[in-house]
């Protein structure tokens, strides 16, 4: 009987072993992120992530241990050691997979892997793999080769294959099944305290890279698709849910509700332009780089430009159910592909069709992709044309027809539309794999210019499109709103997600309709994608109240703020003060002024935990 405890105890080791080594590659793949940490904190991820590796390994341990305990009590039955090693084998080739691809999905998300990758492969696979275009492909297959063999020759060293049937009375076997179920059990469970294993307890620094590194990432894989998998709750709760809807309307409560009137009719043809991918770092005028989007630059000076929006979230399911519904992203879950939920948000598109508006879509990929179309159908959308409207011809990249093909359909439309009308245009170019049908503005293989080379020619591609609409009939009575999906690392691969740099986007009102004392004019009160619908409401005179996530921008007497949130956990923006909060670790994890006055400290973190809270009581509530 000892001889199978030292067996089990054997097993354990090598799988903590085989931690220590994906741990290390990890850090070792992102060393850029580490130049400004100690040794002794590196070391810290492997001591903080003892526990958690022991957790994994306790689940691995499972299927092995009922096996031969189920074996013991069956006379004159073996089994036999092949069936140990395959299964050994089999975890090490999913652990080295999933390991290579949690550096990839990381270095895109800087999160690590999480249910929400498989769910986009399920939702919309041809679009996932695109996605994975820009993977150093050859050097991904190199690290799986490497820690696959690696783990196949020490389990050869540490495991012990050559296992017996134990002899002893049916007593002691019992006796031993409840001393190797226990050890396996206070292994998942992390110890014998009250509290089960759970992220937090791997978190010690307050360098996010750090907490990432000690996370177990097959653990945090599994744990967070069966969390996935159960009875949906709230798992954001920290004040009563009175006291949350409370906190968020009084953010929205104005002294006067009034706007600044920027637009010289009430009725004006609304298109409204996604740009893939379009973070402010690509435009000069926001703080970012020159000559990224040359042409966005003289728009803004001939529209109203809003240089204090950030997106809802880090992904575009997220932003098109901000920027159309004004609703905030929910961290864990995507509204947009449950469509017993989706279909109970308002939409712009369904107010402007219940005001006599024509309404349409115009994308180069896949209308289905994490369920657009039905999200879109079901807000009143009368005509999408998306990939399967172009000629064989226009499948010009991995995703569809490119932006200057969509905005050319777009107008081919819009000839014949019968106004006023409202038409969303989202573009796909500057989406990985950073595809071209022209030659790239910047040079060479680099990500981050091939980044700014396929921002470059979107932004061709929307000077070529206004300078065409000018010549329609309808362009004089026209608003265009330009405005980005989300964020992005690219080009200066400077911000992590709880950063609120990843979520600066551009938010631009631009046509003749601007009343001429307005073009130029910047418009600095910070705000979300959630507010375009309550801003733009108000300039025509349409009540944004089943909009109660949104507030007006041109209103001086609404309040600056935004809300931001990426896989689990938010960030709360006042004038000031910036404070995002990690969920799996229970933890301030960014604070932007640590000089700040702590009451304008304590009332963002406030803030963001009712929002956070209220966001997902109402997305489960839909």
């Amino acid at each position: 009987m000892l001889r199978s405890l030292f067996s089990l105890i054997r097993f354990i080791v090598f799988w903590l072993v085989f931690a220590v080594i994906t741990r290390a590659t990890f850090e070792l793949y992102f060393a850029d992120k580490l130049t400004k940490v100690s040794f002794s904190e590196i070391l810290q991820t492997f001591l903080y992530g003892i526990r958690i590796d022991a957790s994994a390994a306790g689940y691995i341990a499972i299927l092995p241990l009922l096996v031969f305990i189920i074996n013991w009590f069956i006379p004159k039955t073996t089994v036999k050691s092949v069936w140990l090693r395959t299964y050994v084998y089999f975890c090490v080739f999913i652990i080295s997979l999933i390991s290579i691809l949690n550096l990839n999905i990381f270095r895109e998300w800087g999160t690590k892997i999480s249910f929400r990758v498989f769910d986009t492969l399920y939702h919309s696979p041809s679009e996932a793999v695109a996605s994975t275009g820009s993977s150093p492909i050859g050097l991904s297959l190199l690290i799986w080769a490497i820690l696959f063999v690696l783990g196949i020759i020490l389990s050869n060293f540490i495991i012990d294959y050559n296992f017996r049937k134990p002899t002893a009375p049916v007593y002691v076997k019992i006796i031993g099944i409840v001393l190797l179920a226990g050890l396996d059990v206070m292994l998942i469970r992390g110890g014998l305290q009250v509290a089960p294993m759970n992220q937090s307890m791997a978190y010690f620094s307050d360098k996010q890279i750090l907490n990432q590194s000690a996370l177990n990432t097959e653990w945090n894989l599994l744990h967070n698709t069966v969390e996935n998998f159960k009875t949906p709750y709230n798992p954001y709760t920290f004040m009563t849910d009175e006291q949350a809807l409370a906190v968020r309307d009084s953010l929205y409560k104005v002294e006067k509700d009034t706007t600044i009137q920027i637009l010289t009719t009430k009725r004006p043809n609304i298109v409204m332009i996604q740009l893939e991918s379009f973070t402010a770092d690509l435009i000069e005028s926001l703080g970012g780089e020159k000559g990224d989007a040359p042409n966005f630059e003289v728009l803004a000076k001939q529209g109203v430009l809003f240089d204090s929006v950030y997106a809802a979230g880090d992904r575009t399911d997220k932003g098109i159910v901000a920027i159309l519904s004004a609703f905030p992203s929910q961290a864990i879950r995507t509204v947009i592909v449950d469509n017993d939920k989706q279909a109970h948000l308002p939409a712009l598109s369904n107010i402007f069709h219940d005001r006599g508006y024509t309404t349409s879509y115009f994308y180069g990929g896949e209308s289905e992709f994490m369920n657009f179309k039905a999200y879109l159908l079901s807000h009143e959308t009368d005509d999408l044309i998306e990939k399967r409207s172009f000629k064989a011809k226009d499948m010009n990249s991995k995703w569809g027809a490119h932006d200057d093909v969509v905005m050319k359909r777009n107008l081919e439309f819009l000839k014949n539309t019968q106004q006023p009308f409202f038409s969303y245009l989202q573009t796909l170019s500057n989406h990985e794999p950073f595809e071209l049908p022209v030659p790239s503005r910047f040079p060479g293989e680099d990500l981050s210019n091939k980044f700014r080379s396929t921002a470059y020619y979107t932004d061709a591609s929307l000077k070529e499109y206004l300078d065409n609409a000018k010549k329609q009939p309808w362009y004089k009575n026209t608003l265009f709103i330009i405005v980005a999906d989300h964020g992005h690392r690219l080009p200066l691969n400077h911000a992590d997600p709880f950063e609120p740099e990843k979520y600066h986007i551009p938010l631009l009102f631009f046509g003749d309709v601007i009343k001429a004392e307005y073009k130029g004019t910047r418009v600095k009160k910070l705000g979300g994608q959630t507010d375009i619908a309550a801003t733009l409401l108000a300039q025509l005179d349409i009540k944004n109240d089943k909009f109660h996530w949104s507030k007006n921008l041109l209103n001086p007497y609404s309040k600056p703020f935004a809300f931001f949130d990426w896989d689990n956990g938010f960030g709360f923006m006042l004038p000031g003060q910036v404070v995002s909060y990690d969920s799996s670790g229970n933890r301030v994890i960014y604070i932007a002024d640590k000089n700040a006055r702590k009451e304008l400290t304590d009332n963002a973190l406030f803030y963001g935990k009712a929002f956070m809270q209220r966001a997902f009581t109402e997305y489960m509530k839909l």
